[in-house]
C-alpha cells in the first residue's frame, strides 16, 4: 500500500531528516510508526495559529458556578422532571 503524500516512517526522519523538515516547512508532515501515525510536524506558523484557536473552555463545578447559572439549572431540571411525572400519569 502507497503511502500518503507527506507521510513517513521513522527511520525515513532518520535518514532523510532535512528533506523532510524542509517538506514540514511548506506543508503539515506525518511520521508513523509500526505503519500508524504517531507524530506531525509543522512550521510554527501552523502549531502557533492551533494555539490561538484552541479551546479556551474551563472546568467547573457546581460550587463554582454562577448563582444566576445555577438557578436556570434548576428550573429546567425542575421542568424537565414535571414533564416527566405529567407524561407518566
Amino acid at each position: 500500500m502507497p503511502k500518503p503524500s507527506g507521510t513517513y516512517s521513522t527511520s525515513d526522519l532518520s535518514c532523510k531528516s532535512g528533506d523532510i523538515i524542509a517538506e514540514a516547512l511548506r506543508h503539515p508532515v506525518t511520521i508513523a510508526q509500526r505503519n500508524k501515525p504517531r507524530l506531525v510536524l509543522l512550521n510554527i506558523e501552523d502549531y502557533q495559529q492551533l494555539i490561538r484557536q484552541a479551546d479556551r473552555r474551563t472546568v467547573g463545578t457546581i460550587e463554582t458556578m454562577p448563582d444566576e447559572l445555577f438557578a436556570e439549572l434548576e428550573n429546567a431540571v425542575d421542568a424537565y422532571a414535571g414533564e416527566d411525572e405529567v407524561g407518566r400519569s
